[in-house]
């Protein structure tokens, strides 16, 4: 990354930057996080009661 100032980024340079986090599937959540790990570790039920959590009340 280079040594300007993040607020000094361009609309298109803002874009860029969130589509190479989404490519690196960056998140902002470490739930979203622990539930893809537990279903790789294959802890299915696991992974769906912590999924279960992240789902809107409403």
């Amino acid at each position: 990354m280079d040594e300007r100032s993040a607020f000094a980024c361009t609309p298109d340079e803002w874009r860029q930057r969130l589509e190479q986090a989404l490519a690196l599937e960056c998140d902002l959540d470490p739930m979203i996080l622990r539930a893809r790990q537990l279903r790789r570790q294959g802890s299915a039920p696991q992974a769906h009661c912590l999924e279960q959590e992240l789902l809107p009340l409403f």
